[in-house]
C-alpha cells in the first residue's frame, strides 16, 4: 500500500531508512516546492526554464501542466535532500497558466500555489508572465513613508498662518507646539512640517538604512494630507519656498476665501511655486547622490475644490495668469474635466464629487481628451528632469474612472507613459481586495499589501482590526487562520508584484500598530489621545518588526514607527516625530534590523516556506540555494518549547542554525545560540512576546 505522508507524519529517521532500501511507499508532500523566485523560473529572450523540486529518488515522473498541455520534465539535479526537475519551453508571447503533476506509482498529486492537493483547486495555478517586469532596485527594499507636515520644520517662514484661509468651515491654524497632539477635526492644523524638513533630516534616514522615501502628497493643496489637490504641477509654498509674501489672513468675522490674500499670493504668484519646484528637484538629487530613492503620492482619481480647474474657492479667478474655474464659468476651459449635473452657473455646485465629498470634485476622464492627457503629463513630468522622481504611489486607483474598462484601459496607457521615460519606475497602486485583474503586467507593478500582509499580521499579533475598530479573540493568535489568510490573498501576486508589495505595519488611514497591541477598540473622538499610549506590549510590536523584515516584499516603515510614535486611526495616526525624545532602544532596534535584511539577499528575493503553527505561535522560512534561514514567533505570555521542521528548506542533519538575532519584551540582541538540527527539526524554547531569527550555519 502507498502513502502521501507530511514531515508531521513520519519522523525523518524513518524516511531515511526507507531511502536507505531503496523503497518508495511514501511521497514526501513537505520535499515538494516550487514558486516564482529565479531557482524556480527563469526567462530569457527565447526560452522559459522552470524547475520543480522533490524528495531524493522519491517519485516517478514530474509532469508541467502549461495551458494545459502535459509535458514530462526532467530529473537534471540531486542537491542533498531535494532533486530536481527541469523543463525548457519557448518563451510565450501571452501569459499562460501552469501547475505540476507528481506520479510515484499509484499516486497522483498536484502542486501550485496552494500547494500539495489531490484535487488541484485550478484559481491558485501559477501564472507565466514573460513579458512582466518589475523594478529590480524595488525588490525587497526598505521604504520609509513620510507625512510631511508632521515629519520636521526646515524652514519656520513658509508655515502656514493662523486664519490664512477657510476651508471646511474651519480657519488655517498654525501649531506652535510640536508635540501636541491632533485633534479630531485635523485636517486645517498644520505643524510645519516640510521639504527642507525631509532635507535636514536624510542624515538620519540614510543612517537608518533607508533606501526609498515615500512621500505623501506634495503638491499645493489646503490640506495638510493634500489628498485634495490644488494644483497639479507645483510644489505646495508651505512645503517648498515662499519667496514673495504680501497680502493679509481673514479675520474672524470671514466666512470665505475672497479677502484671503496672502493665501491667494502665496500659492498662485509663479515665483513661489517655481521656488518649490527647485527645492523639490534639489531634494531628490540629494537622495540620489545617497543611493537612495524617491516616490510620489499621485491622486488621479479627484482633485480639489480649491483647484485651479474647478476654483470653488475664487482663488484664481481674479488673476489673469490663470483660465477661469469650471464652477466660475460655463465657458470654462476646464468645464468637460468634471460632470456637471445642472447649469447654475456663475458658482454651480451640482457636480459629481468622489464618494459625494464636494471637496473632492470626481476628474471626468471619459468626457476630456484634454484632462486624460493633461494627467498623463503630469505623471510623465515628476519622473523627467530636474526632478527624476523614481515612481508613482496611486491613490484609490481603483476607482480612477467610471467604469472598470475604462479604468484598465487608463492604467495600461499611464504604465506605457511612465515606462517610456524610466524602465526602471516603480508603479505602486493603493488597493483593496484583490488585486489581481491589475497585476498582469500591463498596468501596476504592485499595490500597498493590506490583504497578504498588513491584516493578517495585525490579527495574529493583536487580534485587532487595522483601524482599532475590532477586536476579534478567535483570531489573535490563530496561526491556521494566518496561514490560510496568506495562502488565499499571496495567491493574487506573481513572483514580480509580490516582492515590491509594500508590506506596512501602519499608516497614514490606519492606527499604529504599537496602539494596536494593547488590544484595545477606540479612536480619537471616543477614547481620546492617553488611551492610544496605554498597556502597550513592546514585545509584540517587535515580534511584528522581524516579520516585517523577513516576509517577502518591500518593508515599509511609518515615519516615527521606529521611535515609538502611537496614535488611533486618522488623525491620531498623524503625530508629530518625537525629535529629540525618540524612544531610543526602538530605533536602534530598527535600524538593525533594517541592516539584517539588507545583509541577507534571501529576506528580499528568496522563497517563501510555512514551517508550522499553533495557538500564539508560528514559523517560516526564507530560502535559496545558498541560504537558509528560519523565523520562529512567540506571541504566548508564557514559554513555549517548539519543535520546527527545517529539513524542508534543504537544512541538512549534520548542519547548525546559529541565531541571528532575538526579540522580547524588554528588548533585543544580537547574541550567537546554536541550535542542532535532529531529525530534521530543531527544538527551540521561546520566551513570552519573543521572536528569533536563525540562519543555518554551513
Amino acid at each position: 500500500m502507498e502513502f502521501v505522508l507530511n514531515q508531521m507524519e513520519c519522523s525523518q529517521a524513518e524516511k531515511r531508512c526507507l531511502y536507505l532500501k531503496n523503497l518508495k511507499p511514501v511521497v514526501l508532500k513537505d520535499a515538494l516546492f516550487a514558486d516564482g523566485t529565479k531557482d524556480y523560473v527563469q526567462i530569457t529572450d527565447d526560452e522559459v526554464r522552470l524547475y520543480f523540486r522533490t524528495g531524493k529518488n522519491n517519485v516517478d515522473r514530474v509532469y508541467l501542466w502549461l495551458n494545459g498541455e502535459k509535458l514530462l520534465m526532467s530529473k537534471t539535479e540531486t542537491v542533498g535532500l531535494f532533486d530536481y526537475y527541469r523543463k525548457d519551453i519557448d518563451r510565450p508571447e501571452k501569459n499562460c497558466t501552469y501547475y505540476f503533476e507528481i506520479i510515484s506509482g499509484k499516486i497522483h498529486l498536484y502542486y501550485n500555489k496552494q500547494g500539495v492537493q489531490i484535487y488541484r483547486q485550478e484559481n491558485y495555478d501559477f501564472k507565466l508572465m514573460p513579458g512582466f517586469k518589475t523594478p529590480d532596485w524595488a525588490k525587497g527594499a526598505v521604504f520609509y513613508q513620510i507625512f510631511v507636515d508632521r515629519f520636521y520644520n526646515g524652514d519656520p517662514e513658509n508655515d502656514v498662518e493662523d486664519r490664512e484661509y477657510i476651508y471646511i468651515h474651519q480657519f488655517s491654524k498654525k501649531i506652535d507646539q510640536w508635540d501636541s497632539l491632533p485633534e479630531a477635526n485635523d485636517v486645517c492644523r498644520f505643524y510645519g512640517g516640510d521639504l527642507q524638513g525631509v532635507l535636514d533630516k536624510l542624515d538620519y534616514l540614510q543612517d537608518l538604512g533607508v533606501e526609498v522615501i515615500y512621500m505623501n502628497p506634495v503638491f499645493v493643496s489646503p490640506s495638510n494630507h493634500k489628498y485634495d489637490i490644488q494644483d497639479y504641477d507645483y510644489i505646495d509654498p508651505h512645503y517648498g519656498k515662499i519667496v514673495c509674501d504680501t497680502g493679509e489672513c481673514l479675520s474672524e468675522k470671514d466666512t470665505t476665501n475672497g479677502n484671503a490674500t496672502k493665501y491667494i499670493q502665496r500659492v498662485t504668484d509663479k515665483r513661489n511655486l517655481e521656488a518649490g519646484n527647485a527645492l523639490f528637484a534639489r531634494l531628490t538629487e540629494e537622495i540620489h547622490k545617497r543611493g537612495m530613492r524617491i516616490v510620489l503620492d499621485g491622486v488621479f482619481n479627484h482633485c480639489g475644490s480649491f483647484n485651479k480647474w474647478m476654483d470653488r474657492e475664487h482663488i484664481y479667478d481674479k488673476n489673469p495668469d490663470y483660465a477661469k474655474g469650471a464652477y466660475v464659468s460655463q465657458d470654462s476651459l476646464y468645464r468637460n474635466f468634471f460632470k456637471f449635473y445642472g447649469s447654475n452657473w456663475p458658482d454651480n455646485s451640482e457636480y459629481d464629487g468622489w464618494w459625494g465629498h464636494y471637496t473632492l470634485p470626481k476628474l471626468n476622464y471619459e468626457g476630456s481628451k484634454e484632462l486624460y492627457e493633461y494627467i498623463l503629463g503630469v505623471a510623465e513630468k515628476w519622473l523627467k528632469p530636474p526632478y527624476n522622481i523614481d515612481g508613482w504611489r496611486l491613490d484609490v486607483a481603483a476607482d480612477l474612472g467610471l467604469s472598470p474598462e475604462f479604468n484598465h484601459n487608463f492604467w495600461k496607457e499611464f504604465r506605457k507613459r511612465v515606462k517610456n521615460i524610466n524602465p526602471d519606475a516603480l508603479i505602486l497602486a493603493e488597493h483593496y481586495g484583490d488585486p489581481s485583474p491589475w497585476l498582469q503586467g500591463d498596468e501596476w507593478d504592485t499595490v500597498m499589501n493590506y490583504d497578504a500582509f498588513m491584516e493578517p499580521v495585525t490579527w495574529m499579533l493583536t487580534g485587532m482590526e487595522k483601524h482599532s475598530d475590532e477586536y476579534r479573540q478567535d483570531l489573535y493568535g490563530n496561526a491556521d487562520a494566518f496561514k490560510n489568510a496568506m495562502i488565499y490573498h499571496m495567491n493574487a501576486f506573481e513572483g514580480e508584484s509580490l516582492y515590491v508589495a509594500m508590506n506596512e505595519l501602519s499608516n497614514h488611514d490606519h492606527s499604529r500598530f504599537l496602539t494596536r497591541t494593547n488590544h484595545r477598540v477606540g479612536r480619537l473622538a471616543s477614547v481620546g489621545s492617553e488611551a492610544a499610549s496605554e498597556n502597550l506590549n513592546y514585545g509584540i510590536f517587535r515580534e511584528a518588526v522581524l516579520m516585517q523584515m523577513t516576509w517577502p516584499g518591500a518593508p515599509t516603515l511609518y515615519y516615527g514607527d521606529e521611535a515609538g510614535v502611537c496614535g488611533w486611526t486618522d488623525p491620531d495616526n498623524r503625530r508629530t516625530y518625537p525629535w529629540g525624545s525618540e524612544n531610543k532602544s526602538l530605533v536602534q532596534f530598527h535600524r538593525d534590523m533594517i541592516h539584517i535584511h539588507k545583509k541577507y539577499e534571501v529576506l528580499k528575493t528568496g522563497s517563501y516556506l510555512y514551517l508550522g503553527g499553533g495557538h500564539q505561535w508560528l514559523s517560516y522560512g526564507r530560502f535559496n540555494r545558498q541560504e537558509q534561514m528560519v523565523i520562529v514567533i512567540n506571541n504566548a505570555s508564557e514559554v513555549q518549547t517548539l519543535n520546527i521542521p527545517v529539513w524542508n528548506l534543504g537544512i541538512s542533519g549534520d548542519e547548525e542554525l546559529v541565531s541571528v538575532v532575538t526579540t522580547e519584551e524588554s528588548g533585543h540582541y544580537k547574541l550567537e545560540n546554536t541550535w542542532k538540527v535532529e531529525r530534521g527539526c530543531i527544538n527551540i524554547s521561546m520566551k513570552p512576546y519573543s521572536g528569533i531569527l536563525l540562519k543555518a550555519k554551513k
